[in-house]
Formats: C-alpha cells, structure tokens, sequence
C-alpha cells in the first residue's frame, strides 16, 4: 500500500525541481557551476530516455537498466571514427566507460533524492544490474603522459616562456591555433616553421607556456584554471602560492615550484594585458577572460613544439592524471598527492593513478628487501 505522503510526480517534474534544487546549491558554493550544468545534462538524458510523463515512483529495476543502456548505445557527438566519420564504427562503444559511470551517478543522485522527498517508495537503483567498466574505456587522451612525454611538453612550455619573455623578435609558435580568443595565429604553416611578427598585444607565448606548466606540474581542474584571478597568487617567505577555489567552496594553498613561478612572474609583467579591466589570471590577446574550450587549443598549440617521438595528444584532465601519476611514483606522500589535486579523501586519488609502462619492472629492480646493507664506518 502506497503511503499517504507520496506525491506522485512524473519523470520531467522530478527533474525540474531536482535540477533547481542542485542549481541552487552553487549559490552557496557547495556545487561548482560546472559540476551542477553536468548533473543538469545528465538529468535531461534521463528524462527524455525514461519518458518526460511516466510517474517516477513506477520506474522499476529493469526500466533503469534499459535507460542504462540506451544511454550506452548513444552517439557522443564529441568523439568521430578514426576517418573522421561522425558516428563511431560498428562495433565500439558509443560512450566512454566514464561517461557511463557519471551518467550512472547523475541518475543514482536523482533517485537518492527523490527517495528522500517522497517521490518514490523504493529506490529502484538497489534493482538495477548494469554497470560500466570505471577504467576500462578511458580514452587515451586523458591517461597520465609518459615521464619522456611530460618532459617533452614542459621542455617546449619553458622554450616558449623563455621566447615570450624577451624583449626582441615577436615571433609567432608554428601553426594555427583554432580560434580567435585564444591568441591564434593564423597564417603560420606547421610544417615549414614560418615566422610570424605580431603586434606585441596579440603575442600569448608567455601565457601559453603558464598554462601547460601549472596544469603539467599541479594538475588543476581546467575550470579552476580558467576562473583564476591575479589576486589569488601571493608570496609568503619568498614562496609563490596559488589559492585554488575548487570543487564544493573549498579553497588549497599550493606552492609552486620555482620554474613556474618565473613565468608567472614573467607573464604578469610582460605577457599579461595590463591595460584590460578583468582581473582574470589569463586572458585573450582581446582582454578577456579565458574559456575553458580555449585551453584546449593552447596544449594543441604547445604540443606542436615538442619531437614527435616525445609528443601526444593529451587534455586538461589527462595533465591532471599526470601530474598524480608522477607524483605518486616519485613517492611523494599520498595526502600531500590528495591536497594538490583538492580531493576530499584518499579513494578519489586512486582514480587517478595512470599505470606507466616499465613501472614494475623498475620496482623489481630496487626491491628494498635485496639492496646490499650499509657497510658501517668502523668496518665491523
């Protein structure tokens, strides 16, 4: 028997007042505007793959399998074949087995609530059997770059920042760069290493070579990046600090190492635009503050300058993976790894871990069980 105080809604007007309600929790930063537009984008997959009129509370076990599914089964128009084709081959997933976690996440958000309020009597995610694989379909552009393939990118950022930095010959990076805002130069020519005078208000070498060093070396979320202000770097004891505003209104002090802060400082006093009235950290050569999609495009323009042996195509978030990857190689300590990524617990780190190859066989090799005891200093 159904209790009293169940209200019946339907599909859509679950949703809507779901989606209103973790809109409204970015107001009081315990959601970023970022992480609340994926929830509300997943809700409205939900929606129109379940049905808008169905009454919630009839969903059932199975019926969320099969919304589970569609959603597996439908094209991502970010992702083409290898010919360049816009739908995937027969035969592949359609959806990265992220996507599908996350999706997953965003319904089991849903119901968790819904469960709450009285929407539903049981929450039909207890019945529901399909999953995905949470590592297993991870594209290659977002796994941690090799130590020879990070190198190579930072190798090319410090080039640039060194080039940026001089006062003489404004010369332009090889090859075009997709868009306007994001400091293009649209004439180069990749392959015959042309040079190209700019004005010196549209020159973004320095501020391209900060990009890639802070998201190479500290793994910042790209949308903590681009929301950076100039305020928000400061020296204490002679060390440069970056206060990061991340996810859920908490804030991290990280240092920065100092090859990074040389161009930081070389970029806000030369590379910047002083005249611009924002206070954003990075700004178009237009003076506006950076969009996330641009960041994108400067990795691509930077990539351009490492060796093509060293070189490969990597996102924000795959910088992210590599900055925890290495660090966590190196031995540095796990909670310390976790404070320079701002995650709230150690288990999310592990997401992180990219495995690198040669890594076991290097651990075999300084097996800390077979190295040679330290001879004493009185020969006993």
């Amino acid at each position: 028997m159904r209790p009293a105080e169940l209200n019946r809604l339907t599909v859509q007007e679950s949703a809507d007042r779901y989606v209103e309600l973790i809109r409204a929790r970015t107001s009081t930063g315990a959601l970023s505007p970022a992480t609340a537009e994926l929830y509300a984008r997943d809700v409205a997959t939900f929606v129109r793959l379940a049905g808008a009129g169905r009454v919630l509370d009839d969903l059932t076990g199975e019926d969320v399998d099969a919304v589970l599914l569609a959603f597996a089964r439908k094209p991502d128009e970010r992702r083409t074949r290898p010919d360049g084709a816009a739908r995937p081959a027969p035969g592949q997933a359609v959806q990265s087995a992220s996507s599908q976690a996350r999706f997953r996440r965003s319904v089991s958000a849903l119901f968790k609530h819904a469960t709450l309020a009285g929407w539903v009597q049981i929450n039909p995610m207890a019945a529901a059997t399909v999953t995905a694989r949470e590592r297993g379909g991870l594209r290659p552009e977002r796994r941690a770059l090799t130590r020879e393939q990070a190198q190579g990118l930072i190798g090319a950022a410090r080039e640039l920042g060194g080039a940026g930095g001089a006062e003489a010959g404004p010369a332009a990076a090889p090859g075009p760069a997709p868009g306007p805002e994001s400091g293009a130069d649209p004439g180069a020519d990749p392959g015959a290493g042309h040079k190209r005078r700019r004005r010196r208000d549209q020159r973004t070498e320095l501020r391209d070579a900060l990009i890639v060093l802070l998201l190479t070396t500290l793994g910042p979320r790209v949308s903590e990046l681009v929301r950076a202000n100039v305020e928000d770097f400061y020296t204490n004891d002679g060390v440069r600090y970056w206060r990061i505003f991340g996810k859920g209104g908490r804030t991290r002090d990280v240092p920065l190492p100092a090859d990074v802060a040389r161009v930081l400082d070389a970029y806000l006093e030369r590379g910047r635009s002083g005249g611009s009235p924002d206070k954003a950290l990075l700004l178009s050569w237009r003076g506006r503050r950076l969009a996330r999609g641009d960041v994108q495009a400067v990795i691509d323009r930077v990539q351009r300058r490492v060796e093509s042996d060293r070189r490969r195509s990597v996102t924000p978030h795959g910088l992210r993976h590599t900055t925890a990857t290495h660090l966590l190689a190196d031995a540095v300590d796990m909670d310390a790894v976790r404070r320079v990524l701002g995650h709230s617990d150690l288990a999310t780190l592990g997401r992180y871990r990219d495995e690198l190859p040669g890594e076991l066989e290097v651990a075999m090799r300084a097996h800390p069980l077979l190295r040679r005891p330290a001879r004493r200093a009185d020969g006993a």
